[in-house]
């Protein structure tokens, strides 16, 4: 199980701000984003704006093997806009 935590855009669409998923230890991180989409689905509208955070770490949605641990926070970060 692993924390994960949605910021800004991902918060609105996800409707939350955190939860608890069950995920395979050794997942890729676009398996990742598509299982946390399979519990949001509202979510894939940001696929190709989105970078994870895991353990406080960037890493772009693609073939790179994660090895999570229970308790890992992983965190949605959709781009930021401003001036």
């Amino acid at each position: 199980q692993v924390s994960v935590l949605y910021f800004a855009r991902s918060a609105e669409l996800a409707g939350l701000r955190c939860e608890t998923l069950s995920v395979p230890r050794e997942i890729t991180s676009l398996q990742l984003w598509e299982e946390i989409v399979k519990a949001h689905p509202r979510l894939a509208v940001i696929r190709d704006q989105v970078i994870f955070a895991v353990r406080q770490e960037y890493v772009l949605l693609g073939d790179q093997l994660l090895v999570l641990q229970p308790g890992d926070e992983v965190a949605i970060i959709p781009p930021i806009s401003g001036g």
